[in-house]
């Protein structure tokens, strides 16, 4: 299996993209510790896993709460001596807000969740992924950064067009140590982010599929296994790199 021996971080893992790429890695080998705020979902969740096979673990953090980050990364790497994968998932709309009535608590929350999380998790992984084999970080991100995102989130897409250029430094700070860092830009994908739209407006979100090349939505696992080669050795020489999936959507998100 690609990924046999490796140890990788999740975060947003209790669901959607970044459940399915846990679920993923792990069927290549990987011990995966998925992180979300629920411990009841998560717990659920990680017994899925484990009784399909898969070598996994939960932990409940805030991925905005820097202590916190800290604290749980340093207790992966302590555990096992290394990390091998972190793949920086959680992330989130956060709200709708137009910039004329956007609150700074609203413009600095959404900031938090999309991008500091990032580097939080990122510092607190760098120490033991020096100690990793052919370490990685992956950060998913949108395409949202491209186009600013649709009316009202355009912090959201500020904040994942900032994950696209902390990705390139990430890259270019690690290089030395041979950490690779990339990052994936999804266009609609099919999970409970667009839940509220597609409950209440279903023809909305029917609709967005004419607007993709492809004439469909994504899936999480097509995200995942995007996800899963980048983090494997066939990947070994690609750094810096935002791999878009599902182009060619006009609308925002």
């Amino acid at each position: 299996m690609k990924l046999e021996g490796k140890v990788a971080i999740v975060t947003g893992a209790s669901r959607g993209i970044g459940l399915e790429v846990a679920k993923q890695m792990g069927q290549q080998g990987a011990t995966v510790i998925i992180n979300g705020l629920n411990a009841d979902e998560g717990a659920k969740r990680t017994k899925e896993l484990t009784d399909s096979g898969i070598k996994a673990e939960f932990m409940a953090f805030d991925v905005t709460d820097e202590a916190k980050v800290t604290e749980n990364i340093k207790a992966v790497g302590d555990k096992y001596g290394k990390i091998d994968i972190l793949i920086n998932n959680a992330g989130g709309l956060g709200g709708r807000s137009r910039f004329e009535e956007m609150t700074t608590e609203f413009y600095r929350s959404v900031l938090a969740l999309n991008l500091d999380s990032v580097f939080f998790a990122s510092r607190a992984a760098i120490p033991y992924l020096k100690k990793g084999s052919h370490p990685t970080i992956i950060n998913v991100t949108s395409n949202a950064a491209w186009n600013a995102g649709g009316p009202g989130a355009g912090m959201y897409g500020t904040s994942k067009a900032g994950v696209h250029t902390i990705t390139r430094a990430l890259a270019k700070d690690l290089a030395e140590y041979g950490i690779r860092v990339n990052a994936v830009s999804p266009g609609t994908v099919d999970t409970d982010f667009h839940s509220q739209i597609k409950s209440t407006k279903p023809e909305v979100f029917q609709s967005w599929a004419k607007n993709i090349m492809l004439g469909r939505l994504g899936q999480p696992k097509d995200i995942a296994s995007v996800v899963a080669f980048l983090a494997s050795e066939d990947a070994a020489f690609i750094t810096a790199e935002t791999i878009q999936i599902g182009g060619g959507q006009a609308l925002g998100i």
